[in-house]
């Protein structure tokens, strides 16, 4: 049986009921992005970016928003060295979705998200948005991003249904 605070992006898709989204998050030092797909896991929207404060409180908003939204599963955005290895933030988003799993029934996976801000970052560059509307929209961006990796990809390889 797979950990429910480890599971592919594949496995994933069938824990969730017909209709489910799947919610993506990009854990930053001080922020969260969240972002949420539609219910035929096509696309994916940037949500919002919350402050973080207490682990505790930041679960409780993304639980919260999660059942407000029909959330039936998360990705969250996995920063891995440019080699592949996993590094200090690896494993703090590790730690991150373990306690996830502890306090929630909802399973969780990883998508590699080397690169992602900075893709986001370029292309509001060419957008021509100011350097603090960036700054208030990267992290929800960058979430989005993460998860429509995922869905593109669950469309390609993943299970029908």
């Amino acid at each position: 049986m797979t950990r429910k605070d480890n599971i592919s992006p594949t496995d994933l898709k069938t824990h969730l009921a017909p209709g489910q989204r799947l919610m993506g998050l990009d854990l930053g030092s001080k922020t969260i992005g969240m972002a949420l797909s539609d219910s035929t896991l096509s696309v994916a929207t940037p949500l919002k970016t919350i402050k973080r404060t207490k682990l505790t409180e930041d679960l409780k908003v993304l639980f919260a928003t999660a059942q407000a939204n029909d959330v039936g599963g998360f990705i969250l955005g996995l920063p891995l060295n440019m080699d592949g290895s996993e590094g200090r933030r690896a494993q703090a988003t590790r730690a991150f979705a373990r306690e996830m799993g502890r306090q929630s029934p909802l399973p969780v996976g990883f998508w590699d998200e080397r690169l992602s801000t900075i893709a986001v970052t370029r292309t509001l560059l060419e957008a021509d948005l100011s350097r603090r509307r960036r700054a208030q929209i990267v992290d929800k961006m960058a979430a989005a991003f993460i998860l429509q990796g995922v869905l593109d990809y669950l469309a390609q390889n993943g299970p029908k249904g």
